[in-house]
């Protein structure tokens, strides 16, 4: 597995914590021992995913509202509403991963941490979403 896959599974699992505790992400990162095991440059770009997320939290759900109209964010499983926040922060606020890179990315997470139909749902949630934004920009 790559590194990056590392960081973005770490991420997910912090945003996940956070979501239950709101603890400072210091304090989870301290407590959570693949954190330390893990090195330098996969904790590096987890912190940056993680806070990157947080600081966008409100923008990024509201794009998630519109997208998945048929489905309330706090009644979507809590793994794939948090592999969806984290994609959706690199897709609309980190240019330097490609689309379809960060796309995959998801779809594999979720195929590692969330149910059956995850991976499925992941990805048609991102895929309407850069189509929407394409076609309306």
């Amino acid at each position: 597995m790559g590194s990056r896959r590392r960081a973005r599974e770490l991420a997910l699992q912090l945003l996940y914590q956070y979501e239950l505790t709101h603890a400072e992400p210091e304090r989870m990162q301290a407590d959570f021992d693949e954190w330390r095991g893990s090195t330098d440059s996969v904790r590096e770009f987890a912190d940056a995913l993680l806070r990157g997320t947080l600081e966008h939290l409100a923008e990024i759900d509201d794009e998630l509202e519109r997208q998945t109209a048929h489905w309330r964010l706090d009644r979507l499983a809590a793994v794939d509403r948090n592999i969806l926040r984290l994609a959706m922060y690199e897709l609309l606020f980190q240019s330097e991963t490609p689309r379809a890179v960060v796309i995959d990315e998801a779809i594999e997470i979720a195929k590692k941490f969330g149910a059956e139909e995850s991976p499925r749902f992941v990805n048609g949630v991102l895929d309407g979403f850069l189509k929407r934004k394409v076609g309306a920009g």
